[in-house]
């Protein structure tokens, strides 16, 4: 009788891992959270501090305030994504709720001395939320065979057998270990029903044919991730005098992002061999990362303020653990002892992020308002995948440092100040990391929110919408047609804020 295992750990190569361009995107990249205060001005806080989550901007930020606080933030997240499949267009709606940044900072005052202030800041902040999902269905003339056929060509037909004594499952996680990714994608494609060796006999043949035939196939695929990546901010901050703030971070993030793709296949011609197809992957990603934060903002009179700051490089430790599962009607007896309980574990790899720029300036009118503005420069060619000496991810830092550019970035935020009450709004615009401009498209977003101060405390709300177009491809070879995603994201705020 088959055994069934519920949890194996095989360790694959480096250069077998499937690692590419969108992995180092995905950890680039920070979305807009933080305080509804700060979302309701598009996070243009670079020349202003006086926020918990302005400290993600510039480190000086903290040095504003002026007496100790403690604030905390829920927010609803709400995705929506229209996507459209060789025409077929398809919608999701998907929201969720969590409680995106808690801190505090502590001030001490001297006005006796030249330093006026120091603060001492410590904020949890949800730099992204991986919630998301989408549906593509559509006529594609690619079928997945060309998928499974990239794989196995040129492998001898005999590494792919399953050996005497051996479990199927066994193969499958033996072949994923001592031959890497790719042959093991083959041998699921051959169990699987998809492919077969031009000739059978013949254990050396490294040619294969597919078992499908057809014009067109049907194809339906959903995907869904979920997770987070966090950031703990450790912050000091001075003020000198009364026209300079300068300070300095430590951040600390935690990784998890889970990708569950299903893919099903049909429409093949009626006297085919191969008449359907199911295959599905889930990708886990758990790891860690830190980098610094450097800014200043001066006081140049009462009115005017300019900022800047510079944001480390990311150095991101990550570990994949990957898991399959395939069907046709002309799988193995015992395909399904593939499943989600066989899990891959691959070799930890890093992700480098490219360091960021910020300059920033503010209008101050008195206690009636303000506006401010920030630009950001990061240019994405600079990102790596690394070790650097592994194959694989030298073949992923040429295409990222040939097709990615530099992404600039323009927010500004207004503040109007009614007694107790503030009205606040922003605008924030983000330039593609891609050259081409297409891949990943510009992001553009408005936001608007208000403020009320009962004295010692103060309750924030806050509303912020952007919209850009994404490609996405299914699959990294093969079936590489892409879906035209429209994504717009609402974020609902509410903090509340503790003066000490």
């Amino acid at each position: 009788m088959k055994r069934k295992f519920t949890f194996i750990m095989v360790l694959i190569c480096a250069v077998a891992s499937a690692q590419n361009i969108q992995d180092v995107l995905r950890y680039s990249s920070e979305n807009l959270l933080g305080t509804a205060r700060y979302q309701a001005m598009s996070g243009a806080f670079g020349a202003l501090g006086g926020d918990m989550s302005a400290i993600n901007v510039n480190p000086a930020s903290s040095a504003v305030f002026k007496n100790s606080l403690f604030a905390i933030t829920g927010a609803a997240y709400n995705n929506k994504n229209e996507t459209s499949y060789f025409g077929t267009f398809r919608n999701s709606n998907l929201t969720s709720w969590k409680f995106n940044q808690i801190g505090g900072a502590f001030v001490w005052k001297n006005n006796q001395k030249s330093w006026k202030k120091i603060s001492l800041a410590f904020n949890y902040d949800l730099a992204n939320n991986f919630d998301d999902e989408f549906f593509a269905s559509g006529t594609n003339f690619t079928g997945i065979d060309t998928y499974f056929l990239n794989f196995a060509q040129g492998l001898p037909f005999g590494s792919l057998l399953i050996r005497d004594n051996e479990f199927i499952e066994d193969a499958y996680l033996r072949i994923g270990s001592s031959l890497g990714y790719g042959p093991q994608q083959a041998f699921l494609g051959y169990f699987g029903g998809v492919i077969n060796p031009v000739d059978e006999t013949d254990l050396e043949g490294t040619d294969y044919v597919s078992n499908a035939e057809y014009t067109n196939v049907f194809q339906d695929y959903y995907q869904s991730t979920r997770g987070y990546n966090s950031k703990f901010t450790v912050n000091l901050a001075g003020q000198y005098e009364d026209f300079l703030f300068i300070g300095g971070s430590m951040n600390f993030n935690s990784v998890y992002f889970e990708k569950f793709s299903r893919f099903d296949e049909t429409g093949y011609d009626s006297g085919s061999a191969l008449q359907f197809v199911n295959f599905d992957n889930l990708l886990v990603t758990r790891g860690n990362a830190f980098s610094f934060n450097l800014g200043a903002i001066a006081k140049l009179n009462n009115s005017f303020r300019l900022g800047a700051s510079y944001q480390s490089p990311i150095w991101y430790d990550l570990r994949d653990d990957l898991s399959q599962r395939i069907n046709s009607n002309l799988a193995d007896d015992d395909i399904g002892f593939i499943n989600f309980s066989l899990i891959n574990v691959f070799e930890r790899y890093q992700v480098k992020t490219p360091s960021k720029f910020t300059g920033s300036a503010a209008i101050v009118f008195g206690k009636q308002g303000l506006i401010s503005f920030d630009y950001s420069y990061q240019d994405m060619s600079k990102a790596q995948l690394r070790p650097t000496g592994d194959p694989s991810f030298n073949t992923v830092n040429t295409q990222i440092a040939s097709e990615l550019g530099s992404i600039d970035t323009f927010r500004v935020g207004g503040e109007y100040r009614l007694d107790n009450v503030s009205l606040r709004a922003g605008y924030r615009y983000e330039g593609s990391p891609y050259l081409d401009g297409f891949t990943i498209g510009d992001l553009q977003g408005f936001s608007g929110g208000f403020g009320i101060n009962f004295g010692g405390s103060r309750l924030d709300f806050a509303y912020s919408r952007t919209e850009r177009d994404v490609t996405q491809q299914l699959f990294d070879t093969g079936v590489t047609s892409s879906a035209l995603i429209n994504q717009i994201r609402n974020n609902y705020v509410m903090s509340y804020t503790i003066n000490f």
